[in-house]
């Protein structure tokens, strides 16, 4: 049932001295992760749920030694090598569910907030994340300290994804030569937003495309204008995909670009006095229309919506209390693990956090998830 799934973990090594274990490895792994697909939040409760669940368990589990205790899980997770594990995730999902063709997929960072220790003068931890918008999935992750590594954490990530044919999307941090020459390698596309970080590139572009989209506005008409009236607010929304003028030599440089876009937000709030005008800049390598870079620039803030979002209120990933960095950061993987699987059981009716309980309390519906094959045609396979 789960062989697919190991076979992704099966270069984990196991930090436990040889000899002195009385559980093995993987069945560790797997108690965890259908623990938390099933709604556990610590280690306590992970412990809980495999007793509860013992004899479901040893239908495709040994437990030579039955489950373990929730110290022995802390104690396992404290002791595997975080990059490795992350390095496992983001395998695993390369195998089972690459991007699809000119999918968006977006790079962005979330601080874990209450993984802080004042005891230890130590900041919370940092997680940059790269999400697949159209499938709804987590492609893999990278923790680090504090979010001014994240920068550095970005090439690491993008290493370990199989980016062929997609749209990558990052904001302005991630806005770097070395960043684009990167995804240009592994043959994918870009749009970096672009901010004060790029000084002087920024300027010369705000000035090229003020000039373009407001003063030589006939010559240049908005790729995109629509309107939005949502939740008390009235948005106007207009977009340019404009080439690169003579007045932007510098940037003829940058690798790979090909144009830039501009985008106006006119927003009004009920009850609030005056009009806020707002105008985003990115730099982007897509030959595509200008109708699918302006709809991957709004794509982008489903990985806020649809995942920090989601980990925050039906994972509460925020409230988690958990001093041990590595640990921590071990089960930022194990949630990441338990929302892919309860985004492919999309088929049962009800939200997410239905579907985590009813992986609870329903055990045909957990294996459901455990063993669904892929729906897409391009695996055959059981999703573990």
């Amino acid at each position: 049932m789960l062989s697919h799934l190991l076979d992704s973990f099966a270069t984990l090594p196991d930090p436990r001295c040889a000899g002195r274990t009385r559980h093995r490895l993987h069945d560790v792994l797997v108690i965890a992760i259908c623990a938390v697909v099933a709604g556990a939040e610590t280690w306590v409760d992970i412990a809980h749920y495999g007793q509860l669940k013992q004899t479901w368990l040893t239908t495709f589990l040994e437990l030579p030694s039955g489950i373990p205790s929730h110290d022995t899980f802390r104690r396992v997770f404290s002791l595997l090598d975080p990059q490795l594990l992350e390095q496992c995730f983001r395998q695993w999902m390369a195998t089972t569910a690459p991007p699809l063709p000119r999918e968006v997929v977006a790079i962005d960072g979330k601080t874990v907030r209450r993984s802080f220790d004042r005891g230890r003068a130590q900041g919370p931890l940092h997680v940059v994340s790269a999400f697949a918008t159209e499938q709804g999935l987590s492609l893999g992750q990278v923790g680090v300290l504090g979010k001014g590594q994240e920068l550095a954490a970005i090439p690491v990530l993008i290493k370990g994804l199989k980016l062929a044919d997609t749209i990558v999307t990052i904001d302005a941090l991630g806005c770097q030569r070395a960043i684009a020459r990167q995804l240009l390698a592994q043959q994918a596309d870009y749009i970096f937003a672009l901010k004060g970080n790029q000084g002087r590139y920024y300027r010369a572009v705000k000035t090229y495309c003020q000039r373009s989209c407001v003063e030589r506005w006939a010559e240049h008409p908005a790729d995109y204008d629509a309107f939005d009236r949502r939740h008390g607010r009235w948005v106007r929304r207009r977009a340019w995909v404009l080439p690169l003028g003579e007045e932007l030599a510098g940037l003829r440089t940058w690798p790979g670009l090909r144009a830039l876009i501009a985008v106006e937000t006119i927003r009004q709030v009920q009850h609030q006095p005056g009009t806020h005008v707002e105008w985003r800049y990115y730099l982007t390598s897509c030959p595509d229309a200008p109708a699918v870079l302006i709809q991957a620039i709004r794509r982008h803030w489903a990985i806020e919506n649809s995942l920090h979002w989601v980990l925050d209120v039906v994972f509460r990933e925020d409230e988690a209390r958990s001093r041990d960095r590595v640990a921590t950061r071990n089960f930022a993987v194990l949630r990441k693990l338990a929302f892919n699987l309860l985004q492919q059981g999309k088929h049962q009716p009800g939200s997410l956090r239905a579907r985590r309980r009813n992986a609870g309390w329903n055990d045909n519906y957990m294996t459901q998830l455990l063993t669904r094959a892929r729906q897409n045609g391009r695996a055959t396979a059981p999703y573990i």
